[in-house]
């Protein structure tokens, strides 16, 4: 066992997790190991007990505990298959040597979690493309949603998108299918949310419920929560297309600020209602015939700050194979809608 040790956070490390410092400066150390030893306060910062998501500041002193001399053995990497291979480096719509950006497809988790073995973090190992470490996701799409996934080839690169999107610097217009015809066409929505716990034993199926502006303060574990969306395009009183923007990041935020003022995401059975047919009242997850019932919330554009030299970058995603089914169905075209419908905003 080593002794124990007060290392010093570097300017370069500020902003970065606790754990992932930790990781970084001990890989022999697993991930669990380093969460225990937050909780009995035997990792601490400038003193005091810290957990190990807590964000490390330039000048801190983290006390290490004693670490075992010996390296625990590393788990195998899993070799990617050459399809899995091929299909993720597909995705790459833009890369430089800061950033990676992706056309997540519908149905491929961002990360790993319950029952989900196989997702891009696990696949990013194929996008070194020369350099030593996979990139990092730097944001999160849910499962079913495509579109541009931001990657970050360099920690560096990492703390500088993280904290642009922090501190909404960052641009994110998405494109859906919503039942009927959100009115006024131009409009905000800023319900609060708070996650209701799920059915499954590992809290699956968790769903986040809207709250009224008003009672947000007064309702415990409740976030505000901030969209804009725009009905660019609309098929009678059925359906339409809407471009929305989140100010906020909350979990699942447009799909239940959608539902919310009556207009679910088509294909949406968590928020939509699976079972719910639209008969043309504007309520209803499906539209039923040839419309996929998959859901139709694509994330179309990101607009961002290259890390290293400044300049502002567009990166804008072709809509995945059922949503192109479906606006040619109704008989649009992607070139219809502005890059960003809110910009005069």
């Amino acid at each position: 066992m080593s002794r124990v040790q007060t290392l010093t956070v570097g300017a370069d490390d500020a902003d970065q997790r606790l754990d992932r410092w930790f990781r970084r400066m001990f890989p022999h150390v697993p991930q669990g190991r380093v969460e225990k030893m937050c909780r009995k306060g035997e990792i601490r910062v400038n003193g005091g007990r810290v957990k190990a998501a807590t964000r490390l500041e330039a000048g801190q002193e983290v006390r290490v505990p004693p670490l075992p001399d010996t390296a625990a053995p590393m788990p195998d990497r899993k070799t990617l298959s050459d399809a899995d291979t091929k299909l993720i480096q597909s995705c790459v719509i833009y890369r430089d040597d800061h950033v990676i950006a992706l056309n997540k497809p519908p149905g491929l988790p961002t990360q790993g979690g319950s029952k989900q073995t196989r997702h891009v973090d696990g696949m990013a190992e194929a996008l070194t493309f020369g350099f030593d470490e996979k990139p990092r996701l730097v944001h999160r799409l849910d499962k079913d949603t495509s579109g541009v996934l931001l990657l970050a080839r360099t920690r560096l690169a990492a703390k500088a998108l993280t904290a642009s999107m922090r501190h909404k610097e960052t641009r994110k217009i998405y494109w859906a299918l919503v039942a009927g015809v959100p009115t006024p066409y131009l409009g905000e929505i800023r319900f609060g949310l708070v996650k209701a716990a799920g059915r499954g034993a590992g809290g699956e199926g968790e769903k986040m419920i809207a709250v009224h502006p008003r009672e947000i303060d007064s309702t415990p574990g409740a976030k505000r929560a901030h969209s804009l969306y725009a009905t660019l395009y609309r098929v009678g009183a059925r359906a339409s297309w809407v471009a929305m923007e989140p100010i906020t990041g909350r979990t699942h935020q447009l799909r239940a600020h959608m539902a919310e003022i009556g207009h679910p995401i088509i294909g949406d059975g968590k928020y939509g209602g699976s079972g719910q047919e639209n008969l043309g009242d504007g309520w209803g997850a499906q539209l039923g015939g040839i419309i996929s019932k998959k859901l139709h919330l694509h994330a179309r554009m990101m607009r961002f700050q290259q890390p290293e030299t400044g300049k502002i970058i567009t990166v804008t995603a072709p809509l995945p194979d059922h949503m192109a089914g479906s606006w040619d169905t109704f008989g649009w075209t992607e070139d219809l809608a502005a890059e960003d419908p809110f910009e005069a905003l």
